[in-house]
């Protein structure tokens, strides 16, 4: 692959990374206004499918044809979404019982589990500089989380921590599978498929959602949750991902915790001490290093 193809791959990761970014923010806010995480997660899980559906069908006002794809392919695409749905109700699960910065520190465990992921799926030892990336990016996120600003750091509920660890197992397989199940098919048929499977276990949570009156009040927080936190991540990490390895995937997808710091600072007026700075300025750091076999070839 040349340099300018990884580098896109890379930037377009990094960015679904971002996009992540905003779902901690989003689910505290909406919790404040006094929504479920049952809510929350078939609200982000149906207007994920809406914008799919709005997207795919501007394509096909253009010309753009569906592509026959057969059951097998289908039922891999649907149980892809299924298990980006499990970190949505794992995650939104611990921020009901957890800080956003301590739910933060137990998902970001997906940066290590996303290399496993990859030694296990490909047999292929990772390289210094991603082994380096990820206990630079881990010690990072720890600061950044603003653990050691906590002085009841420890005094934590085990549900909560129990389902932030178990968000960043599954967090850290849908990245793996999000960049390899079927990426030959149209990014924007394919994210649609994707996001069917969410709602499909979504709904089952929260049947009443579309027809109690729910679903218009909780538009605001269940529209933003859809945009970034499953369509810019569903497409970006299926056209990026698939021209990395999972490793490396993982790594870039740490973007995901300085822009939760920083809207958690503009939005919900959190504060950011000397500590979280290095940690983001590691976490970037880890990044830069992830890079370093594709810049050097």
């Amino acid at each position: 692959m040349d340099r300018s193809k990884t580098f896109t791959s890379a930037l377009l990761v990094f960015l679904a990374g971002v996009s992540y970014g905003t779902m901690a923010p989003v689910i505290k806010t909406a919790y404040a206004a006094g929504f479920t995480w049952q809510q929350t997660t078939v609200g982000q899980s149906t207007f994920g499918v809406l914008l799919f559906l709005a997207a795919v069908g501007v394509q096909r006002l253009r010309g753009v044809q569906w592509q026959h794809i057969g059951t097998r392919q289908a039922l891999k695409l649907v149980g892809t979404g299924v298990v980006t749905c499990c970190t949505c109700v794992l995650y939104s699960i611990s921020l009901s019982y957890l800080p956003v910065a301590v739910s933060l520190v137990l998902l970001f465990q997906f940066t290590w589990i996303g290399i496993v992921i990859q030694v296990i799926a490909t047999r292929r030892a990772p390289t210094p500089f991603e082994v380096g990336a990820a206990v630079v990016v881990i010690i990072g996120t720890v600061l950044a989380s603003g653990l050691f600003s906590n002085t009841a750091a420890f005094d934590y509920d085990p549900i909560g921590m129990a389902c932030a660890l178990g968000s960043a197992f599954t967090c850290a397989l849908f990245m793996f599978l999000s960049s390899r199940v079927e990426t030959q098919l149209p990014p924007m048929q394919r994210g649609l498929i994707i996001c069917c499977g969410s709602l499909l276990l979504a709904s089952a949570m929260c049947p009443t959602f579309l027809f109690d009156g729910t679903m218009p009040a909780e538009a605001p927080y269940g529209f933003t949750q859809g945009l970034f936190a499953l369509m810019f991540p569903v497409l970006l990490f299926g056209i990026g991902g698939k021209n990395l390895p999972t490793g490396i995937v993982s790594i870039l997808a740490s973007a995901e915790l300085p822009t939760s710091i920083i809207l958690s600072a503009l939005v919900l007026g959190e504060g950011v001490d000397t500590l979280q700075v290095i940690g983001v300025a590691l976490i970037l750091g880890g990044v830069v290093i992830s890079q370093i076999d594709s810049i050097r070839t």
